[in-house]
């Protein structure tokens, strides 16, 4: 499972919060219920209407759906989807259902507003590497919460005056959530498992509301093996593995921690031909005597509470490189 970094959402209706909203039946109070999805739609995105009825036989009956006025859909009953607008604005959707040639109508008012969550690992990479940690086993992630909650007149709400209610799995997370809560620390899930988390935001007068959900999964720790090269420093983007030879004199590699908890630093051993030779994240070879061989160079990561990590190489040395276009 991958984190889904970003997840956006928005509001439904004020004063209303529920996920499917449905109001204003102008001909009778329970001719139909009209459902919205998803519960948060994302500005400039679309949301589907669904209908039921209990005493109306959609079956044999029409539907008429306008916003703000102007027709969208004419036919038989079915789910509509409705074009939003940007964050704030609002979708005035006036759905009629005729059956027998009576009328029966119902509005819903949809408020689109733009909010993201970012899951920020607690897991070791490089300070240099230029990708993103992973979610780590046995450790926590940081979730922020990004809102971009307006009113119908484009006005930006701060969002520290908003309501937070975060939700792990289900479970409401009552000390995470409140006014100004914007962060949650939440610990990894279980190998193979996935971990949901949620957040409904919504102004203290609950008018404009929003949310956005993602879901994590862990990634087993690992060590990768990189040059040091002295002028172009650490080469991320190369990952070494099976066979490097050593072709100057001396050659630095690094090993990268990745996904091991920031707060159980992994000890990292090098080792070669079976002797352990030095510990931390660098190690400089050095070729001496004369001639050609290999070796095998073993690095190894633990930091108490997981598996032991590891990673290899074949050594090369002394071998004859090209020195011109014709390899003479």
């Amino acid at each position: 499972m991958r984190l889904g970094l970003l997840a956006f959402s928005i509001l439904l209706l004020s004063p209303f919060a529920a996920s499917a909203q449905s109001i204003g039946d102008l001909t009778s109070t329970d001719s139909f219920t009209v459902s919205v999805s998803p519960q948060y739609p994302a500005p400039q995105s679309t949301a589907t209407l669904s209908f039921l009825s209990a005493m109306i036989d959609l079956t044999n009956a029409t539907l008429s759906v306008s916003v703000g006025g102007k027709t969208i859909y004419q036919g038989s009953v079915r789910p509509v989807s409705v074009p939003l607008g940007k964050a704030g604005s609002v979708a005035t959707v006036l759905a009629t259902i005729t059956s027998s040639g009576v009328p029966y109508s119902r509005s819903v008012s949809i408020q689109p507003q733009d909010v993201a969550i970012v899951a920020e690992p607690l897991s070791s990479a490089p300070v240099l590497y230029p990708g993103k940690p992973f979610v780590p086993l046995g450790g926590d992630t940081r979730i922020v919460a990004v809102a971009n909650v307006r009113d119908a007149a484009g006005k930006i709400v701060n969002p520290a005056t908003l309501s937070y209610s975060w939700t792990v799995d289900g479970t409401q997370i009552a000390d995470s959530s409140g006014v100004g809560q914007q962060t949650i620390t939440v610990a990894s899930p279980l190998q193979y498992r996935e971990r949901s988390v949620s957040v409904a935001v919504q102004t203290q007068d609950g008018s404009l509301v929003g949310g956005a959900s993602l879901a994590l999964a862990p990634e087993e720790p690992s060590v990768l093996l990189y040059e040091n090269a002295p002028l172009l420093g650490i080469r991320f983007t190369h990952a070494l593995s099976g066979t490097f030879t050593i072709a100057a004199t001396e050659d630095s590699l690094y090993a990268a921690p990745f996904s091991f908890p920031t707060n159980a630093a992994p000890a990292l051993q090098w080792s070669l031909n079976g002797s352990a030779v030095q510990i931390g994240n660098s190690i400089t070879l050095r070729p001496s005597g004369t001639g050609s061989g290999s070796a095998a160079l073993l690095l190894t990561a633990s930091n108490g509470g997981l598996d032991m990590i590891t990673a290899s190489l074949s050594l090369l040395f002394g071998k004859k490189t090209a020195t011109n276009f014709f390899g003479l």
